[in-house]
């Protein structure tokens, strides 16, 4: 199915997005925000793609809007800043899109594109919980579910920094994407997101003038919180270190 009306998700790693796009499918009326473009170059051989029995990366992206577009024909799709430009080259390489550039090339792909711009206000918390989840491979989880982790989780203060900055760079990146573009994207605050799951996806379905019924009825709400008392700890531990920093210097 073609799109009507398309979406991209921008964001950095731990932003909320895992969330956003679950409120979102949860509507029943805004696609199915998946990240289809996580393996840059090689698309064609990522896992949907060898179930599917996509062999090219045209295919691909039929099989992308087939999959990630709602009976209302809207479409929906996540973007890490760190592989944008990837997905992008990728994208250059096909005629149709050859010569393009970014701004140009993301309005020919995606039919009448909006973008919604997650942030997270605490970066400490985002750069904790990226090191955590990068350590134990556990991203996301849902009622149900026991994630298991690949190893325990051990504090290091110049992994979260290195986190830390690349997720200001990367929130920078993002904005001059939608400067170049002159577009002005739908924000939403993770800590926001939060407290109003539901008022916030509406607000989402309004910026992108797709109709609801007053009553609407959401899916179950399964993704479970990650942090616990030892993301405070790091946090708590992180801040002090960057202080202690500051008076030494």
């Amino acid at each position: 199915m073609k799109p009507q009306i398309s979406y991209v998700i921008c964001a950095v790693q731990r932003s909320g997005s895992f969330l956003l796009c679950e409120a979102l499918k949860n509507t029943g009326l805004a696609g199915f925000p998946e990240e289809y473009f996580l393996n840059g170059e090689g698309w064609e051989n990522n896992p949907w793609a060898r179930q599917h029995g996509v062999i090219s990366r045209r295919d691909y992206l039929n099989w992308v809007f087939e999959q990630g577009t709602s009976s209302n024909g809207v479409f929906g799709t996540k973007v890490m800043w760190n592989y944008f430009h990837t997905m992008l080259k990728s994208l250059q390489e096909l005629p149709e899109y050859r010569g393009l550039n970014a701004s140009q090339l993301m309005a020919s792909l995606f039919p009448n594109v909006h973008y919604i711009w997650i942030i997270r206000r605490d970066k400490v918390r985002q750069a904790v919980s990226w090191a955590k989840a990068g350590q134990t491979d556990v991203y996301a989880w849902h009622k149900g579910e026991a994630p298991v982790p690949t190893r325990e989780p051990t504090f290091d203060f110049e992994f979260i920094d290195q986190l830390y900055n690349l997720i200001v760079e990367g929130e920078a990146g993002w904005q001059r994407f939608f400067e170049a573009c002159g577009v002005q994207p739908f924000k939403v605050e993770y800590e926001e997101l939060m407290e109003a799951y539901e008022p916030t996806a509406l607000r989402t379905l309004d910026y992108l003038n797709v109709s609801y019924p007053k009553n609407l009825v959401f899916g179950e709400r399964r993704m479970q919180k990650q942090a616990d008392a030892l993301n405070d700890l790091w946090v708590e531990k992180y801040i002090a270190r960057k202080e202690q920093a500051r008076i030494s210097a």
